[in-house]
């Protein structure tokens, strides 16, 4: 029996789903303890997956890894997978086991693989900065320590301090383990892309984000782009899902236009302005635009990243890119009708 991962990197196609951890009342709070909301956690799993998201993330910069107790996360973890198997057993989640120090990742992944999650979302230790060599015996270590646990690889050059260098991604490449990889940074479809591609094939996909989505499809195709990640389907991922089926069915104008519409309704929010000014504050003002959206009730986060400390700017234009994302919403159903008619 192999004690490899159950999924491959050729198995990675349509949307990953990035939604935050729910807080209960008062999880902003110094003191607050238990500050999850395992209720909010179950329905959240559910409706992603009932709506037709193809995986699940948890536990990233936006999903709290940072900010959670070990005893939170676990609950979390146990709940979140548990729920998404109860419904499908072959369902992919993947939880954020991302710590300061390797022992401590190991140990959370063997977590996470006595729990059955299917994998783990991995960055990589932060304090110092990491050399091409420490990042590859990185990888390799917890791979070899966790053999079971398949790997998304979380390349965020604003959160781990610089970009994972090519020969990494050699590295990369030669473990089963690694499945994926989330390109984050505003980085997505350019040379830096191109180039990590050059060394990673159709091992396993670099995935973009969804607004990137459709031209990287255009120039390398599903069997390179076939997966993107989304943390907006946490306001609702109907018009996310629906450029997947286009991208899908060869729809290249429903799939251009419903790029630009996700576009023009990011416009507003910083992210797409200012990368490094948004990663300030990029843990409150995903609370403030998933609860403004209504789809998922996330609470408030958690110290200290919360939302007293953001600007009023960001306030306002977040909450102008959530009017946005409804109103393409709506245009869309209008357009092309609802994905759950």
């Amino acid at each position: 029996m192999s004690n490899l991962p159950k999924v491959t990197g050729k198995d990675m196609r349509g949307v990953m789903a990035y939604p935050p951890t729910p807080a209960l009342p008062g999880a902003e709070r110094v003191d607050a303890v238990d500050t999850v909301d395992l209720v909010e956690t179950e329905r959240m799993i559910k409706a992603l997956m009932a709506d037709g998201v193809d995986a699940i993330a948890l536990n990233g910069t936006l999903g709290e890894m940072a900010t959670l107790t070990l005893d939170e996360w676990k609950a979390f973890a146990a709940c979140a997978v548990e729920t998404a198997h109860s419904v499908n057993p072959d369902f992919p989640i993947f939880v954020g086991a991302t710590t300061l120090n390797t022992r401590d990742t190991i140990s959370r992944m063997r977590f996470l693989s006595g729990l059955g999650a299917t994998g783990t979302l991995l960055g990589r230790p932060m304090w110092g900065e990491m050399v091409a060599p420490i990042m590859a015996d990185f990888y390799r270590d917890v791979a070899t320590a966790v053999p079971d646990m398949a790997i998304v690889v979380y390349d965020n050059t604003a959160a781990f301090g610089g970009i994972i260098p090519r020969s990494v991604y050699r590295t990369l490449n030669e473990l089963p383990q690694v499945v994926a990889v989330k390109y984050a940074g505003g980085a997505s479809v350019g040379f830096r892309y191109h180039n990590d591609m050059a060394h990673t094939g159709t091992r396993f996909p670099l995935m973009p984000i969804e607004t990137d989505w459709f031209p990287a499809w255009e120039m390398y195709g599903e069997e390179l782009v076939g997966m993107a990640w989304s943390s907006t389907t946490a306001m609702g991922p109907d018009p996310v899902l629906h450029l997947r089926d286009a991208l899908r069915e060869g729809r290249t104008e429903d799939a251009r236009w419903l790029t630009e519409r996700l576009r023009w309704a990011h416009e507003p929010f910083i992210v797409g302005q200012d990368f490094f000014e948004f990663a300030k504050y990029n843990i409150p003002l995903e609370k403030i635009r998933v609860n403004a959206a209504g789809y998922i009730h996330v609470g408030k986060s958690r110290v200290p990243y919360t939302e007293e400390s953001v600007p009023q700017v960001h306030w306002d234009t977040t909450l102008q890119h959530v009017e946005r994302y409804k109103q393409i919403t709506a245009e869309i159903t209008a357009k092309l009708g609802s994905r759950n008619a």
